[in-house]
């Protein structure tokens, strides 16, 4: 009777800890869990600055994906690749901006989607985009009169 008793704590015990270790791992969204769910879309900036790794892509407003990596190819252009979720389908027509949450808040990426019947597919590359606005620059130019 002892035994069989402890067995089932036992058995108790380790589906515990699988569920726990599921959970975990589905709301830190690891990555070889959420890829299924995610296609990667590639923009095209002059000039991404202040946008990061892991901020957020958003649609009107609601967030969709995130940039998952930036770099910068032969021809001086900042490639963004965008992970949206599956759910969003977005047409070949669509545009990208930098935006910024408030005055100085953190930098995200804003897609305005098209009308095109067409759609990107996975790797798919956006050029059609809107680069940041740099505020510095824009009051050193007010400041010292150099605005054009």
């Amino acid at each position: 009777m002892k035994n069989s008793i402890e067995f089932l704590v036992g058995i108790f015990m380790i589906a515990g800890f699988a569920a726990f270790g599921y959970l975990a791992l589905q709301l830190g969204e690891v990555s070889f869990f959420s890829d299924s769910k995610n296609y990667n879309v590639t923009a095209q900036f002059d000039n991404i600055t202040g946008v990061k790794e892991g901020a957020s892509v958003q649609i009107a407003g609601v967030v969709v994906g995130q940039v998952s990596k930036i770099w910068l190819d032969e021809d001086g252009v900042a490639n963004v690749s965008l992970q949206l979720s599956n759910v969003i389908a977005l047409p070949v027509d669509s545009m990208a901006s930098v935006k910024s949450q408030g005055l100085i808040g953190d930098k995200f990426i804003a897609l305005s989607l098209g009308g095109d019947e067409e759609l990107f597919e996975a790797g798919g590359v956006l050029t059609d985009t809107e680069s940041a606005v740099d505020i510095e620059s824009l009051i050193s130019k007010f400041a010292f009169g150099n605005v054009e």
